[in-house]
Formats: structure tokens, C-alpha cells, sequence
């Protein structure tokens, strides 16, 4: 019985051997010809740890088993040098010696917690978000995680879904932009590198757009506006990267996207040549039963396979179902050879092959637990993130030399609420992270009086502690508040039909600027709330998220001008949820609406405005701006020409600081109708006091192409719109025309 198995060990021994002198393609059919049907199966196989979860907890007295009989390709929620190594052992001991992929959700940091992405794209600066995810690159790497699942690039224009947090906001322009520069900071310097991890594209697709904002649910919407909006990040994913993609729980126009052929096989592997594989979410190919898309998980995994879902994540559909379905003719052989050739590749790209315990260094992973550079960054990232929602009477930036601060709010001495959803918690996080208290502290001297007072919970009706927090007030010469969400209000599975400020908390800060104290209003959330009395009554407000380890020293950067904030909005902020969805580029109707007194016959509510609070693209600045008219180089141009636009921007206040100068256009006549505006281009600007500057955009006329109704990604000769400014609303213009 043992001499044919010795045999096989000898002949997979053999094959590696030689296969080290091949390339990496010819090494995984060499691997792929040895493999049985039931290895194969394996290698499509996905199981979560038992350690944690990201989804509903799944116990499997058999996992070890399991993995010694090549029956599991990849796990999740498994990192650290000592267990990671621990159970590649266990896979070397199956019978091919296949080692194990580990991937983990590391969204915005492992051991260094960054701000949650949808905070990191406020900066609007690529750059930074490439380092913040280099650095989670490396701190995830170093602690045998092979695979991140991120970055999310869905687009979503509606802030019920808690899964704003988790992405770049509603512009599909910005958004790829980010999915390259996160794309590109997992990635470092390429495969096989110990600090490389490999990226996922999510949710594919249009996880987004799910109906009323709540998470899981339906999408319906025209295949044009698929491609125009919510594909463009994906796309752009895959061109920087990406390795792997993850389906979405979602249906799109009634075939979920798991079970869906159209995005997997024709689009993804097929318009757009993607050699990576796709993995599910977290049991969606047997939830496909759910649906009523399927009747059993065999159906399932029949469906989910051949519509090109390579790995199944914990629906156990694959490896107790695949051989069958070869076997009876409804899976094609060749369907799982590429699902696993896939799969094999990846795992020899990131040289497990060569090296299984490459990236299970106790060493490596000791260097990177206390990365002082990293933190640093992670300051860095974090106050450029912060976005200043209002500032009369120049409340900000706060004296160091001021005599009394009331610090008023039951975040204000928070620690891990500063992490925000989608983050690790460590046993010295107490220490680690640094609450508002703590940065406010380091900022001021001793003769600076601090008062403190929690002044309620986040989430009850209790006023108890108004009297204590009302008393601290009157002593101060400025208060500074900081409310919000906790940090499981916002994230997978936190859909809100209200996103208003929790509990008693507007009613706090009403009770602060009743003493008639300059108010300073700091909101900690995973998404765009609403907070009109505050938005109209309180006279500085600062958008601070959730910044991360290192965000009590970051909003203090702010609070006293050591930092000059230049973030901007990536999500429109409605009036009220009756708005939602609420986006800056919309289509126009027959019959717009152009004022709030314009409503009657009109696409308007006639009990609302038309306005958002804060419009995408909104942010200010200790200091003001000025935009000089817009010059263009033509009023006419070809489409083998370029349009050159110059604009002037000028510091004309106090303050260094740096403006996020945008590019939008408008295709005014077209054969589909077009949005109001797009955005097309921006550039962050840094002037000192009283400098100026010549700002220069160029345009060619792949910045006019669009999706025509039969799908084709065209440009028109005709009339446009250019605009210039410091957010959507509020530009300048210039009119030019496309000729053939």
C-alpha cells in the first residue's frame, strides 16, 4: 500500500526539481499534471482560521486533516510568523506539498491602524495613500499574510451603506485614480518581494449602488451605467496589479455576481485579459441559494464555477461538490484546470514554491511591530485627511498660548474608537494609540489650563452629564468638542436609514454654544451624517473620520495650525436622507430645476432644497483662495488636438496652505445624455502667504469619451463646458467645441 504513494512523492519530487529551471507557467502545468481531481478541488477551497472571522464564525474539527490532505488551497484570518508556519507545515505534509496562500482584510493597516479609506481619499493625495498601503504591505507581509482583501473600490453615492467607510467615495474619476495608488502601494516592488502582498479588487461589481443603501441587497441599473460609473476603478485595478478580485453578495440585474458570467468570464477575463483569480465573499456561492438562483450548494457551485469564480470563501461548495460535477459533465475539466492554474500561479509568483516559509519570519516580523517611520507616516496621512467643513470668524487655528480649553465629548479621551471599522485591535493599543486628550496635551504648555468633560455617551438618551460639561465651558476661553459615530456604526453590515449625530449628542454641543463660548465642532464617522443645526449655528467644524493610531496628534496638528488642512470632500454630505442618493454628477431632466424657488414642474421636492449641506469636492483652508478667469489655448479644437486651459491661483489670506485645484467638464449635447459635470483632472497646489501661481490642465479627447447606448466608448465633435475651482460647486468657466 505504501510503495505507490513513495513512488508519487519521488515522481512530484522529480517534477519540482526540474521545474525550478522553467518558467512560471510551465512550472504550474507541471504541478496542474500530477494533481487529482480532488486536489484540484482543494486548491479552490478557502477556510477561515478558528481564531477569528470576518463573517459568521466557522468551527471544523477536520480543518487539519483537511490541509494535510491538499483539500485546502488558501485560509483566512490567519497571520503571525508562529502560525502561519505552523500550518504551511501541515500542507507540506500533503501529498504534492502545496503550500497555503494567507489572506487577511488589512483595509487601512495592520499593526499601524491609518485612516479608513474614505477618509485617506479626502486627501486627495495619491502619493500618501500609495505609502499608507506600502506600509500595511509591509507589516501584514512581515506577518505571514500573502494576500490583502483590498482595496474596495466600489463606488456608492448613497452614505446609508455602511460600507462607504471601506472605499473612495462617489466619483469613478478619483476613484480609479486610488484604486492604482493602493493597488500599486501593496504591490512595492513587485511579486516574490517579502513586502509585496497581493491586492483584491472589491466587490465586483456594483456592490455600491445596492438599493435604498442597504448592504447585501439588489442592484438594478442600465449596463451603460454600469460601465460609465461603477466599473472604470475596477478596471483600472487590474491595469495597476491587481492579483485577485473578489465577487460581490450582490445581484446585478437579477444574476448574482457570483453565479454572474457576464462580469467574470466576458468582461473581466475576457474584455480585459485578467490572469489574476477571483475568489468570493464570504459564502456567497452557497448564498446564491438565497437568491433563488440556485435550489442546493451543488447548483452552486456548478453555477459559481462556470461563471468563473475561481475560489469559494467558507461556502464549502467546491471541495464537496467539483469532482462530482467534472465527473457528470456539468463543469467542464478545463473550467477547473484554469481556476487552478490560476490559483498555482499566484502561489509561484509570490515563490512559495520555492521558499514556503518566506514570509513566516519571527524576526521580520518582530523589526516591524513598534516602526516609528511608520507611525509617522501614519500622522502624516492622518492629518491630511482632516477636512475643514467651516470656519467663521477665524476660530481656527487655536492659540498654544490660549489660557483655558474646555475639551467637551464623549470621544475626546477615546482610544480605539479612533480605529474605526476594518482594524486590528492589539493588546498595548491602550497605549498605543493616541486619544484627542493626548495630542491636545502635547501641544500646549504648562500654563495652558485643560479641562475636561465626557458631557454624554454616544449612543443613549441620558443628559446626566450636560451640568459637569456645561460648568467646564464657562471657565474655558474656547471649548472643543468631539462627537460622532462609535466605531462599529459604520462598516459591512451597518446600513443606517438615519445618519444623524447618535444619541444626545447635538444636543450637547447645543448646550455648549448657549454659553456663548467660540465652539470648535470636531466629528469622528465612517461616512457623510447629517448635522444641520450644527452645520448652521457652531462656527468651526473639522470632518476628522476615523484617523487611526496616531489621531490625537494629528487633529492637535490641526487644531493649533502646524497643519494647514486641505481636504477635500469625496462624498456629497445630503440636507437630509430624504435627498439620497445625492451626487454632484447627475443627468439633467426635460424640466431641471435651476433654484430652490424653481421647484414647481420641476425635478425638485417641493419641500426640500436642491442643495446638498457640503457639495463633493468641498473643503477649506486657514487660509483663502482666489482663481483668476480660465484661458484657453483654442475655443476650437480636433480631436487630434489638445486643449490647453491656464487659470491663476492666488494665496490671498494669512496662511500657508495648499488648494486642491479641480477640473471638471460638460459635454452639452450628445447622443446619450450627459452628466452636469465631470471631474477630469485636479492638482494639489501649496502657495505661501501672498504667492501665486499659473495652474495648468492639459485635455485630450479621451478625457470626452463615454459609453453611447450600445456600449462603445466614444467622443462626439460638439459643445462643452470647462470648469475650474475649489470644489464642484463653486468654479469658474470656459466654453470650447470639439470638431472632427
Amino acid at each position: 500500500m505504501k510503495r505507490p504513494i513513495l513512488t508519487i512523492a519521488i515522481v512530484a519530487t522529480t517534477f519540482f526539481s526540474q521545474a525550478q529551471k522553467k518558467t512560471i507557467d510551465q512550472r504550474v502545468d507541471s504541478v496542474l499534471k500530477l494533481m487529482t481531481l480532488e486536489e484540484k478541488a482543494g486548491q479552490m477551497n478557502q477556510y477561515n482560521g478558528p481564531w477569528a472571522a470576518t463573517g459568521p464564525l466557522t468551527n471544523d474539527d477536520k480543518l487539519i486533516d483537511q490541509i494535510k490532505e491538499g483539500k485546502v488551497g488558501s485560509m483566512l484570518n490567519t497571520t503571525g510568523a508562529v502560525r502561519t508556519r505552523d500550518l504551511q507545515q501541515l500542507a507540506l505534509q500533503s501529498r504534492l506539498k502545496i503550500p497555503l496562500l494567507f489572506g487577511q482584510d488589512v483595509v487601512h493597516g495592520y499593526r499601524t491602524i491609518f485612516p479608513i479609506p474614505l477618509a485617506e481619499a479626502a486627501s486627495w493625495n495619491l502619493e500618501a495613500m500609495e505609502r499608507s498601503a506600502r506600509i500595511a504591505a509591509i507589516e501584514a507581509s512581515a506577518a505571514g499574510v500573502h494576500w490583502t482583501f483590498a482595496p474596495m473600490v466600489d463606488i456608492s453615492r448613497d452614505p446609508r451603506w455602511g460600507r462607504v467607510m471601506e472605499g473612495a467615495g462617489e466619483d469613478p474619476f478619483l476613484g480609479s485614480l486610488i484604486a492604482k495608488a493602493r493597488v500599486k502601494g501593496f504591490l512595492g516592488k513587485g511579486f516574490g518581494n517579502t513586502d509585496a502582498v497581493m491586492a483584491c479588487a472589491k466587490h465586483f461589481a456594483a456592490y455600491g449602488a445596492a438599493i435604498g443603501g442597504r448592504d447585501y441587497n439588489s442592484v438594478d441599473m442600465s449596463l451603460r451605467q454600469l460601465w460609465e460609473t461603477y466599473l472604470p476603478p475596477f478596471k483600472a485595478a487590474a491595469e495597476a496589479g491587481a492579483a485577485t478580485f473578489m465577487n460581490s453578495f450582490n445581484d446585478l440585474n437579477g444574476i448574482p455576481a457570483t453565479g454572474n458570467g457576464y462580469l467574470q468570464r466576458e468582461i473581466l477575463k475576457g474584455k480585459w485579459n485578467f490572469k489574476g483569480f477571483v475568489v468570493s465573499d464570504w459564502g456567497s456561492v452557497g448564498e446564491m441559494i438565497n437568491h433563488g438562483f440556485v435550489k442546493d450548494n451543488k447548483e452552486a457551485a456548478m453555477s459559481a464555477a462556470n461563471a468563473g469564480s475561481d475560489m469559494d470563501m467558507e461556502s464549502r461548495a467546491y471541495i464537496q461538490n467539483l469532482p462530482q460535477l467534472v465527473k457528470e459533465g456539468k463543469v467542464k475539466l478545463t473550467v477547473v484546470d484554469d481556476a487552478v492554474r490560476r490559483i498555482l500561479k499566484k502561489k509561484f509568483e509570490m515563490g512559495l514554491f520555492d521558499d514556503p516559509f518566506k514570509y513566516s519570519s519571527e524576526e521580520r516580523e518582530k523589526q516591524q511591530w513598534n516602526n516609528a517611520d511608520h507611525l509617522k507616516a501614519e500622522r502624516d496621512m492622518a492629518k491630511k485627511s482632516i477636512v475643514l467643513l467651516k470656519n467663521d470668524r477665524q476660530t481656527l487655528p487655536i492659540s498654544k498660548q490660549t489660557k483655558t480649553i474646555a475639551l467637551i465629548g464623549p470621544f475626546i479621551k477615546a482610544k480605539s474608537d479612533n480605529l474605526g471599522f476594518w482594524s486590528y485591535d492589539w493588546p498595548d493599543d491602550s497605549a498605543r494609540i493616541v486619544s484627542v486628550w493626548d495630542g491636545v496635551k502635547s501641544k500646549v504648555g504648562t500654563d495652558t489650563k485643560m479641562l475636561y468633560a465626557k458631557g454624554c455617551n454616544i449612543n443613549d438618551t441620558s443628559t446626566a452629564g450636560f451640568a459637569e460639561a456645561i460648568e467646564m465651558a464657562k471657565q474655558a476661553d474656547v471649548i472643543v468638542m468631539n462627537v460622532g459615530e462609535a466605531r462599529d456604526m459604520s462598516g459591512e453590515a451597518k446600513s443606517k436609514s438615519s445618519i444623524r449625530l447618535p444619541g444626545v449628542q447635538e444636543d450637547l454641543i447645543k448646550a455648549m454654544q448657549a454659553t456663548g463660548k467660540p465652539v470648535v465642532v470636531m466629528i469622528n464617522a465612517g461616512r457623510p451624517l447629517i448635522f444641520n443645526w450644527v452645520a448652521d449655528n457652531v462656527p468651526a467644524i473639522l470632518y476628522t473620520w476615523w484617523l487611526g493610531t496616531e489621531a490625537g496628534n494629528a487633529i492637535a496638528d490641526v487644531l493649533f495650525g502646524d497643519y494647514n488642512p486641505s481636504a477635500k470632500l469625496p462624498m456629497t454630505f445630503p440636507l437630509t436622507e430624504g435627498q439620497i442618493p445625492i451626487y454632484y454628477n447627475y443627468y439633467n431632466t426635460g424640466r431641471p430645476a435651476t433654484s430652490d424657488s424653481d421647484r414647481f414642474y420641476r425635478s425638485a421636492y417641493i419641500d426640500l432644497s436642491l442643495y446638498p449641506k457640503y457639495a463633493f469636492g468641498h473643503g477649506l483652508s486657514y487660509t483663502s483662495f482666489s482663481y483668476s478667469d480660465i484661458t484657453l489655448s483654442n475655443s476650437t479644437i480636433k480631436s487630434t488636438e489638445k486643449l490647453i486651459a491656464k487659470m491663476t491661483l492666488t494665496n490671498a489670506g494669512n496662511f500657508d496652505g495648499e488648494e486642491t485645484v479641480q477640473l471638471y467638464i460638460r459635454d452639452l449635447f450628445g447622443s446619450v445624455v450627459r452628466p452636469v459635470k465631470e471631474l477630469k483632472g485636479f492638482q494639489k497646489v501649496f502657495l505661501k502667504k501672498g504667492e501665486s501661481k499659473e495652474v495648468m490642465f492639459t485635455l485630450t479627447v479621451d478625457d470626452l469619451r463615454f459609453y453611447n447606448d450600445k456600449l462603445q466608448y466614444i467622443y462626439e465633435p460638439g459643445d462643452f463646458k470647462l470648469f475650474i475651482g475649489g470644489s464642484s460647486d463653486k468654479t469658474k468657466e470656459a466654453d470650447f467645441k470639439l470638431v472632427k
